[in-house]
């Protein structure tokens, strides 16, 4: 152990076991909104309900709208919605609920297995609780208790368990054959990023199975154990997954020398240990209103990145040849080398913490160790370091729980619906329910959730560099309906209904002060 704490570590974990039993109540009784990314994912699930194959999306055609086409959705993980899934058939659960449960469950299995990672990579009892303490008071913590996240919680509920198998095995051996072929695929499932995470999790136990020699033959030798494993767990997941569709890495969008390819990987430790980006509503993706201008940006991330290296470097300083210091100078370095190299692409990867969020769980309690090397002071400022995140955490919980309560709509699925009310999203389930081979024109993937019945089409919300041509349908397949905001009224509700080019004479509802509905039924 490296300090002898007083034995407070149970007080600790019990208050937060508590304080994760409320939040989990409290999403039970307000389930919560939904990312995009799981939006699709639940798109998939509904395709498969309606007879489609594994992981196919049924998509309406541009060219004739009477006909489909299917979609292998390889872009995401498949757990995202397979989880929910299992509980939604199981359970009898509707969608949202069913995310509630993933959820909760996954809050508790990510928070234990960090624990029981910490404790094995050396820290005492207390500093492992505190450190999970620290990481329960980041937003990333608190956001799927608002948003499911999918891939994003999946994966906190595995990774602490995958670090601690990284760092149980001391040789090789049939188990780390096993290990290694099995959270591979256990991985993947979570969160198609986990790849990066697997690669570096299996150089770090290259390096802790060999470093005790110098004969080259020992280190190729350990590299077959591990090499071979997983070789076959990736291939079958690029064969039978990866290979059949697009993803983040089928395209690049030329090269970016910008500073930021570099500098946010480099400051992701701070970025998303402490919840940095999150505070500043994104520094250079912005989720909210803009904070900081891009000067500002460039120089509060170059002035994190280089505070993260003087971190790290005191940290493995105070623990030389400690394995917890050998995994986190793999995992920051691996990091770095692969969103850099996907950052200087351009591939469709965002400059958002989230992505790095591993790196902040793994940085924190070589952090809180540090800090309780060091005199008072220091310990005194990063608790209010502390405090100021959890405030800005607990305020963004408190703010977004409020509007989710009182400011959404929901449906048949559960969900929390944000991009409409309650009473146009009444009136189009009614119309769901009595309408047959209709189409429903939406400009939000969970607003599909909702409609059991007829086949959608989701549309980007219009902005001012959109692709005509992505909005252009021809054909005709009886009666359309077109859900816009009111604020599409004109120009833009003119642009879209002239997209759809085998229909003519919309007729325009009001169903709320909000939204519109303009319909048709008359071929062109």
């Amino acid at each position: 152990m490296f300090l002898v704490f007083k034995p407070i570590h149970k007080t600790i974990l019990a208050l937060l076991f508590f304080a994760v039993i409320i939040f989990g109540i409290m999403l039970l009784v307000n389930s919560a909104a939904i990312y995009p990314d799981a939006s699709w994912g639940f798109q998939v699930l509904r395709s498969m309900h309606n007879g489609s194959s594994f992981n196919m999306l049924n998509l309406v055609s541009q060219q004739n709208v009477a006909d489909n086409w299917g979609e292998f959705k390889s872009w995401w993980s498949p757990g995202q919605y397979l989880v929910p899934a299992a509980f939604n058939s199981l359970l009898g659960l509707t969608l949202g609920q069913a995310s509630s449960v993933t959820t909760i469950i996954c809050q508790f299995l990510g928070l234990a297995g960090l624990y029981c990672f910490f404790t094995k990579a050396g820290f005492n009892k207390t500093v492992s609780a505190a450190s999970i303490v620290i990481i329960a008071l980041q937003q990333a913590f608190f956001t799927p208790y608002i948003f499911y996240n999918g891939g994003e919680v999946l994966v906190f509920a595995f990774i602490g368990w995958f670090w601690y198998g990284c760092m149980v095995f001391e040789k090789p051996g049939i188990p780390v054959l096993l290990f290694v072929l099995l959270s591979g695929w256990v991985g993947f499932f979570t969160k198609s990023s986990f790849i990066w995470m697997y690669a570096a999790g299996l150089f770090f136990m290259w390096i802790q199975f060999s470093r005790h020699t110098t004969a080259i033959k020992n280190w190729l030798i350990n590299g077959f154990w591990l090499g071979i494993p997983a070789v076959i767990s990736v291939a079958v997941i690029y064969i039978t997954y990866l290979s059949k569709g697009v993803n983040p890495s089928s395209a690049s969008a030329g090269l970016d020398l910008n500073w930021k390819v570099l500098a946010f990987p480099l400051a992701s430790p701070l970025l998303a240990g402490l919840s940095f980006d999150d505070m500043a509503n994104g520094l250079i993706l912005h989720n909210d209103d803009v904070i900081f201008s891009p000067v500002q940006s460039m120089i509060i991330i170059v002035l994190l990145a280089l505070l993260s290296i003087l971190l790290i470097y005191a940290i493995c300083k105070r623990l030389p040849g400690n394995r917890y210091s050998i995994i986190l100078v793999v995992f920051y370095i691996v990091s770095i080398l692969f969103f850099g190299q996907a950052f200087l692409r351009k591939l469709d990867i965002s400059y958002e913490s989230r992505h790095f969020r591993v790196i902040g769980l793994l940085f924190t309690p070589g952090l809180v160790y540090l800090v309780s090397r060091y005199k008072k002071v220091y310990r005194y400022a990063f608790g209010a370091l502390v405090l100021f995140v959890a405030f800005f955490s607990l305020r963004f919980y408190i703010l977004s729980y409020m509007a989710l309560k009182n400011e959404t709509a929901r449906g048949s699925s559960g969900i929390a619906q944000q991009f409409i009310d309650q009473k146009s999203l009444d009136y189009l389930q009614v119309l769901d329910n009595k309408s047959k081979n209709a189409l429903f024109v939406l400009f939000s993937p969970d607003l599909g959730l909702e409609i059991q019945h007829n086949r959608i089409i989701t549309l980007e919300p219009i902005t001012d560099d959109i692709i005509t041509a992505d909005y252009v349908f021809k054909g005709h397949a009886g009666p359309v309906y077109i859900l816009m905001p009111r604020e599409y009224v004109g120009t833009k509700a003119n642009f879209i209904l002239n997209s759809f080019r085998g229909y003519k004479d919309f007729s325009l509802k009001e169903l709320s002060d909000n939204y519109v509905l303009y319909s048709a039924t008359e071929a062109r």
